[in-house]
């Protein structure tokens, strides 16, 4: 079981695509190899085929990338299930995972929110989108400020308060802050609620 999340950025039209273009292909960069496990397309789609325990995290990392650019948000359809066929690109593989993704995606719109995910399992499903419904009243009103402690807190999961005060030249307490105001912990007892929901699922 693999996951793939598809996405597209929110007000692309209203920016220059060198304000957040490099942003995302470098960090899908590092989660793996275009356009094999992703790609962007359209000019401001993309999708990524990655570990299903990742996904969620990945979709939030994405996200808080995005929103440490004024104005930007980005909308995504998880899908966790199989890979039946493998194209020379992730979007010319195929199976459950892709159609979940595509069609969760699909749906986002006329739903009006941000972040969805099918796993295939409908009490999961439920479970998880009712909590990321929740999560998503502050998601997505997060400043530039709070998505950029979002990505230092998922870069350096290990990195104590007064290491990302150091590497920001601000007071240890103004992370505190802004750790609070962002409810990073919050964001990681959801991860960690994702990663028991897939050992029930698996």
């Amino acid at each position: 079981m693999i996951a793939i999340i598809t996405g597209d950025i929110i007000n692309s039209e209203n920016h220059n695509s060198a304000e957040w273009l490099g942003i995302l292909k470098d960090y899908l960069s590092k989660l793996g190899k275009s356009p094999i496990d992703w790609e962007v397309y359209r000019g401001d789609e993309f999708q990524l085929k990655i570990d299903k325990k990742d996904a969620l995290q990945a979709a939030i990392h994405i996200k808080a990338l995005i929103k440490t650019v004024k104005g930007l948000d980005v909308r995504m359809g998880i899908g966790l299930g199989n890979e039946t066929f493998k194209g020379v690109g992730v979007s010319e593989s195929n199976g459950p995972a892709y159609h979940r993704s595509g069609r969760t995606f699909e749906s986002l719109k006329e739903d009006k929110l941000n972040l969805t995910i099918a796993t295939g399992d409908g009490f999961f499903d439920d479970t998880l989108n009712l909590m990321l419904k929740l999560a998503l009243h502050f998601m997505d009103d997060w400043s530039t400020v709070s998505a950029e402690i979002i990505v230092l807190a998922l870069d350096n999961p290990h990195a104590s308060q007064r290491e990302i005060a150091e590497r920001l030249n601000i007071q240890q307490s103004a992370v505190s802050q802004r750790q609070k105001r962002a409810r990073l912990d919050l964001v990681l007892e959801l991860l960690e609620y994702y990663s028991k929901t897939l050992k029930e699922l698996s």
